[in-house]
């Protein structure tokens, strides 16, 4: 369920609180090899599953940074910010991959807000995102997402 602010400021006054979850997303062999076409990055421990069943993990499994960047699709399903020009993904604080993703996982997003302040023309907020893996104790990624968003 998306949280929903109705304006920037309103970010101010939930600080700590938890965001909520975005929808389970599989992670199949298709879109690792997306990923390893977009970037370059055809280590076989993505992509050779022939190679990858008598590797480290047992099977092939995605980028850290794929799972990074599924943080971009997950973010709009945990928080909807209203009553904006536009908001802009200023960056990212600290980012860790504490678990690998072998493909055939789900994972989702979930959302804290740990800071806001505000910034010339508007606010600024660090969201902590952590990708969960479905039946895993340990997240596949946590990152402080770091967006600003400007009022109408």
């Amino acid at each position: 369920m998306t949280t929903v602010f109705k304006t920037p400021h309103e970010l101010k006054t939930a600080v700590g609180q938890a965001l909520g979850s975005s929808d389970w997303l599989e992670i199949d062999q298709a879109r690792i090899n997306l990923f390893a076409d977009a970037t370059g990055d055809h280590q076989w421990i993505h992509v050779d599953p022939e190679r990858a069943k008598n590797g480290p993990f047992g099977k092939c499994i995605a980028h850290g940074y794929l799972t990074l960047s599924l943080v971009n699709l997950f973010l709009p399903q945990i928080v909807d910010v209203q009553g904006i020009s536009m908001g802009v993904n200023y960056g990212c604080g600290k980012v860790r991959f504490p678990a690998p993703v072998p493909v055939g996982s789900r994972v989702r997003g979930t959302g804290e807000l740990v800071e806001v302040e505000d910034v010339k023309g508007g606010v600024q907020a660090t969201i902590r995102i952590t990708v969960e893996i479905e039946g895993n104790d340990r997240p596949a990624c946590v990152v402080d997402t770091i967006s600003r968003y400007f009022p109408e």
